[in-house]
This record gives structure tokens, C-alpha cells and sequence, in this order.
């Protein structure tokens, strides 16, 4: 049976940056290929606006373990 680890994630943890110190959606990106380079599978997100190029988001990944 395979057995999972999970990770809360958090837009939060991605570095501020612009006139209004928000993110910006390729810091976004950037912070989720990470984890799915990492071997991290988001299965739920729950999210503000994005379309301005920035907001927020906060979510659960789930890792297979070795």
C-alpha cells in the first residue's frame, strides 16, 4: 500500500516584491514548480484573485514516500 506525505503550502511563503509589495505570478509559478519538481502533487487549493498578478492562496500537497 503506498503510503503519502503531506505539506500545507502557502503563497504566503513566496518572497513580496513590486510597488505594492505583492507577488507576482511568476514567483507564484516559480514556487509551484518547485514542489512538483520536489515529487509534490497539489490536491487542493483554495485561492483569492489572481488576475491582477498577485493574491493569495493556501493549499495541501501530498508526496509519495519512498
Amino acid at each position: 500500500m503506498a503510503k503519502w506525505k503531506y505539506k500545507i503550502i502557502d503563497s504566503r511563503d513566496v518572497e513580496r516584491e513590486g510597488l505594492f509589495k505583492g507577488r507576482a505570478r511568476e514567483k507564484l509559478e516559480a514556487y509551484l514548480n518547485e514542489l512538483g519538481a520536489s515529487g509534490w502533487e497539489i490536491v487542493n487549493v483554495d485561492f483569492n484573485d489572481l488576475t491582477e498578478g498577485h493574491g493569495t492562496f493556501v493549499g495541501i500537497a501530498k508526496k509519495l514516500v519512498q
